[in-house]
């Protein structure tokens, strides 16, 4: 369920996580897709912090 309400909103929610997470670019967003898995992996990439790091930032961005 979660999934689906990511990729409902994940036009609306490009700028705000571009904002956030600055190191990341519009090809990182445009693959991410709403896919919040896939962004937690972008996030991860770019700032060389673990899984479990990345997922608590998304969720807490979330």
């Amino acid at each position: 369920m979660e999934q689906t309400k990511w990729k409902g909103r994940w036009n609306q929610m490009k700028g705000e996580a571009k904002k956030k997470w600055g190191k990341l670019t519009d090809d990182d967003l445009q693959q991410v897709d709403g896919d919040k898995d896939k962004l937690i992996g972008k996030v991860q990439e770019r700032y060389g912090i673990t899984k479990e790091e990345a997922k608590k930032d998304v969720d807490s961005w979330n």
